[in-house]
């Protein structure tokens, strides 16, 4: 499938003006847009641009509020409760992780909760907020498409749920752990299915268990039919999937129960067309400041990132990574050579400019 570069810088543009002429305030369309960059540049396709379709159905059905007025609806020195108003998660999220570093930086700890939200993209990129200010960030966050089948079950139940850890080291880039807590993101199974490449056996199953590999088919069974869907984490029990299940509870408890947010399958039971999706997220920061000497927690970081990539590799050819090494090293590339985008995707973002009344920059 032809693929074709495009500046970061070009990607943006075309962002912001689709989201200017929606109607997003210049504050929140501007983090966005920087989102969404960040996260095509980190190579984490499926939360990129790619999602302006989605947000462009969400809007269309009148579930999207761009012109959302985010508001602390709740807050003491330790926490805070913030009302999304119904409109995307980027903003929110940004305001929920930051208000939850001024809260660890003046008390030690700082937590945050989001309700009444939309998508807000990759997840590790508001744990990297907390860790580019010197603290320890956590992030998780309750999602919209009920897609996971739990362990021994066949009917999903769970949203791909992430929850995203970042901690600052001395003299080595930040661990950043960034991951969905199913076996692929359902945005993932749909980039596959743009390029036209398989899955591999684990990620997805159909209504009697039986492994998907064929990508359209796994969008088909994961938006369309009621059974059948993504595995968590380990895709097979053999191989984990009861941790990976079980993490996704865990962020539904801290991102949905903890903050107010919908449980997607009860919510799913007296839904109208029109209602927003009522996600909820969960930021955390720890100043490690206060709980160590300054900087004995950066270097006890940088002995154990040492001592990880130091690790003898099965294969001499591919060394040993630490989470977030992937990230940054496709941040780099692409930020000099472009971000790759298939055609199928361009073509979609060329309608959405064409329907929004915008000039297509992708062309």
């Amino acid at each position: 499938m032809a693929v074709q570069r495009y500046s970061a810088a070009s990607i943006r543009e075309q962002i912001t003006s689709v989201l200017r002429v929606w109607g997003m305030s210049d504050e929140h369309l501007a983090i966005t847009a920087d989102v969404m960059v960040e996260t095509d540049l980190w190579g984490v396709d499926s939360h990129g641009i790619q999602m302006l379709a989605m947000y462009e159905m969400l809007k269309c059905e009148g579930r999207l509020n761009v012109h959302a007025n985010i508001k602390v609806v709740d807050e003491t020195a330790v926490m805070a409760r913030i009302d999304g108003d119904a409109g995307l998660g980027h903003p929110v999220a940004h305001k929920g992780m930051h208000m939850a570093v001024d809260k660890a930086l003046a008390t030690g700890i700082g937590a945050v909760t989001a309700f009444n939200s939309h998508h807000f993209g990759a997840a590790g990129v508001y744990s990297k907020i907390a860790s580019d200010r010197g603290c320890i960030g956590i992030t998780t966050s309750t999602a919209r498409t009920i897609a996971v089948v739990p362990t021994f079950g066949v009917e999903p139940v769970l949203g791909t749920n992430p929850i995203a850890f970042a901690a600052p080291a001395n003299s080595h880039r930040p661990f950043i752990l960034d991951m969905a807590t199913s076996a692929v993101a359902v945005n993932k199974v749909k980039v596959y299915a743009l390029h036209d490449q398989p899955l591999a056996e684990g990620w997805v199953v159909d209504g009697s268990g039986a492994a998907i590999t064929d990508a359209h088919d796994a969008v088909r069974v994961i938006t369309e039919d009621d059974v059948g869907g993504l595995n968590p984490t380990g895709g097979t029990r053999a191989l984990g999937s009861h941790k990976g299940y079980g993490l996704g509870v865990i962020a539904q408890i801290l991102a949905g129960a903890l903050t107010g947010a919908c449980f997607a399958p009860i919510r799913k039971r007296n839904a109208t067309p029109t209602q927003p999706d009522d996600l909820g997220h969960f930021f955390l920061a720890i100043d490690p400041k206060r709980f160590v000497p300054d900087g004995d927690f950066g270097a006890a970081m940088d002995e154990i990132l040492d001592v990880l990539r130091a690790t003898k590799p099965a294969n001499a050819e591919q060394p040993v990574l630490i989470p977030g090494d992937p990230e940054f090293a496709s941040r780099e590339q692409r930020s000099r050579d472009g971000v790759p985008l298939p055609a199928t995707l361009t073509s979609q973002i060329k309608g959405i400019a064409e329907r929004a009344g915008v000039p297509f920059l992708l062309g």
